[in-house]
């Protein structure tokens, strides 16, 4: 076995087959560079080219690109506080505060030291694993699946904020965003309104779009600066290393959770950052410091998605179940080379699977280098005036999103979850206990249907789950010992917020908001009531525990002292409160709101470049010069990433009547 490990490593070790693992890496970097777009359009990017390749240098390019979207990534997490994927949502909490601070060195060199080790950490868990992983994998049956979904939800007790009402809740309406669309055990549609778009549910690039990057860009907006008045980088490339190999057990064990749960096949990386950030919480001696700048924040959750790659292979490869969304697309490249996923990789194909281990272990260190090289000219772009940069960045969150389904309604629901997300982090909700409850609601229903109906109610009796759900209420133990809030800030159980000054009135908004909450909440109740009985028990189940959450809150928003901990309205407690020169709260979504609708009218592409010339004649208050310069460049950008996705722009009302070429259709 030895041999023929270092045989692939011989094998992969030649011009040709490097130079299509940079190809990979380099497409890789800059998919992963643009929010939202992520790995599973980078690969069907790849797709067309692996006909008549070799399949050493294939699956290389393939790797290539999957090993360094985590890492590349944190390049807009970081440096723009939006998510570049949803794997790297976590490390926002406290990337983005380090490169406020100057210190954007720092948090991308401990970043990509992190994501370096974790991708590497990861493919030699893939080669130790991959003989007798089969064996592990299978003892995980339906119930013990739905045991880990619920452990992964008991990361809402780290993340329910200063109110945990408000946290249990948020995650309540979270699993019943999750839930809209047909029921797995029955095919019944809920929550869908009569509109056809709701039929297949929300997806997932939507929620984690509208909720953090949409805020993002409008609170940016208002501040009518760079998103940093200090340096582009700033010092700390070798602080960034030592604040990993300081907390190198950290990342070690994030790693190892990362491959954890990447093997789990559809459990899904969505939500590792976010576990791996809770248990970098839950384990400090000092939480009080995350939110504010903690490199921890940084280590942990991305030591854990590039790991995630290495953990979800095993079942991709050994039983041809993909552990992700991207994995999905890549065993369709497997296929396409004529490789058949299943027990033998382990055998007549053991050289192929080392392949991919030795590519996964390179491409990691290639990314990372690849971006440290990068880091300086990329990190300039946080000196310039962000209305200059805004509209670049909502074109291409617009583009990202209708990647979904391709259709209008893409863009109407990212307007509307964006106005949720704003609205929630103005009120102190906390929007990662909302996505964690959307990414798992339809595994951990699926899971638990399939437990019921193989098991009865007696799989609640079965060891894993028993083990399982000790260590998801251990997790909810130490979770509420150390809550953090919407911005990753540790808080108290029982810290009260600064009492604003106002009158009775002031409160208002927050009740008006966690009313709307509790509307939701009632619907969803309603709606269920009215399926079968395996259709409704779980969106029941979630939209009850809500609706006891938000009655729970009212009484404290209504009459608790103005300084309670339910207390919270940014518009009267944050921290643009009193300075000058800042816009108003409605103004960023005022304008993708804009885009939005007039796409709906005329189509995206051609509100795009409207957009444009507004944007930056009316708010970034440039020259027609500049304006038409940076347009163009734009439009140009979209239309090549358009025509190599072959991909159809959203067309308009208007567009429906007149015959248009291409990319006006």
């Amino acid at each position: 076995m030895a041999d023929t490990l270092f045989a692939a490593l011989h094998a992969l070790l030649t011009f040709d087959h490097l130079l299509y693992m940079f190809l990979g890496v380099a497409v890789g970097l800059v998919i992963g560079v643009i929010p939202g777009l992520g790995g599973i359009a980078g690969l069907s990017l790849l797709m067309p080219f692996l006909y008549g390749m070799d399949e050493i240098s294939a699956l290389a390019m393939l790797i290539g690109l999957v090993a360094v979207i985590p890492t590349s990534d944190t390049f807009s997490s970081v440096l723009m506080g939006i998510p570049g994927s949803s794997a790297s949502q976590a490390t926002v909490l406290d990337g983005f505060p380090l490169a406020r601070q100057g210190q954007a060195a720092r948090a991308l060199s401990a970043a990509f030291i992190s994501s370096m080790f974790g991708g590497i950490f990861g493919a030699v868990v893939l080669t130790g694993f991959v003989v007798v992983a089969r064996p592990l994998i299978l003892m995980f049956g339906s119930a013990e699946l739905f045991m880990l979904a619920l452990f992964g939800l008991s990361m809402v007790a780290v993340l329910a904020g200063r109110s945990l009402p408000k946290g249990l809740a948020a995650c309540a309406v979270g699993l019943l965003i999750g839930l809209i669309g047909g029921a797995p055990a029955t095919g019944e549609f809920r929550m869908t309104f009569g509109l056809d778009y709701l039929y297949d549910g929300i997806p997932l690039v939507i929620v984690g779009l509208g909720l953090f990057a949409i805020p993002e860009i409008s609170d940016l907006l208002r501040r009518n600066a760079a998103i940093s008045d200090q340096p582009a980088l700033g010092k700390g490339w070798g602080a960034g290393f030592r604040d990993w190999y300081s907390n190198i057990w950290l990342s070690l064990r994030c790693s190892g959770m990362g491959c954890m749960i990447g093997a789990i096949p559809g459990l899904g990386g969505s939500v590792v950052d976010w576990i791996a950030y809770g248990h970098a919480v839950q384990t400090s001696k000092n939480p009080e410091t995350f939110g504010t700048g903690d490199p921890r924040g940084v280590v942990a959750p991305e030591s854990a998605n590039n790991a995630m790659q290495g953990g979800a292979l095993l079942p991709t490869m050994l039983f041809g179940i993909p552990g992700s969304g991207s994995m999905a697309v890549f065993l369709g490249g497997m296929v396409l080379l004529g490789i058949e996923p299943g027990p033998s990789m382990v055998q007549a194909n053991l050289n192929v699977t080392y392949s991919v281990i030795w590519s996964l272990a390179v491409a990691n260190i290639m990314g990372a280098g690849i971006c440290l090289l990068l880091a300086v000219p990329i990190s300039r772009l946080t000196q310039i005036r962000f209305p200059l940069l805004a509209p670049f960045m909502i074109s291409l969150i617009c583009f990202a999103a209708f990647q979904a389904t391709r259709d209008i309604g893409d863009l109407l629901a990212l307007l509307f979850v964006g106005v949720v997300g704003v609205l929630m982090k103005r009120f102190g909700w906390p929007r990662p206990a909302l996505l964690i409850g959307f990414v798992l609601a339809p595994q951990a229903e699926t899971y638990f249907y399939q437990a019921l109906q193989f098991y009865d109610w007696g799989f609640l009796t079965r060891p894993g789950v028993i083990v399982i759900g000790l260590m998801a209420l251990a997790s909810v133990i130490f979770g509420l010992r150390n809550r953090v809030d919407d911005q990753g800030h540790v808080v108290s159980a029982d810290a009260d917020t600064p009492e604003h000054e106002g009158r009775w009135t002031s409160r208002a908004p927050q009740i008006v908001f966690a009313a709307l909450m509790l509307g939701f909440l009632a619907l969803g109740l309603t709606d269920a009531l009215g399926q079968s009985f395996l259709a409704l028990v779980f969106p029941a189940s979630a939209a009850v525990v809500g609706i006891a959450m938000v009655l729970w809150l009212l009484p404290e928003l209504v009459a608790g002292h103005r300084g309670h901990v339910a207390h919270f309205d940014s518009e009267l407690d944050g921290e643009l409160v009193g300075q000058p020169g800042h816009g108003r709260l409605w103004g960023g979504l005022g304008w993708i709101g804009g885009l939005v609708l007039v796409s709906a009218l005329v189509g995206f592409y051609a509100a795009m470049i409207a957009f444009f010339l507004a944007f930056l004649r009316i708010r970034a208050r440039a020259g027609w010069v500049q304006s038409v310069i940076l347009t163009a460049a734009a439009a140009g950008f979209i239309l090549g990433i358009a025509y190599m996705l072959n991909l159809n722009f959203p067309a308009g009302l208007l567009q429906a009547q007149l015959d248009l070429p291409w990319p006006f259709r």
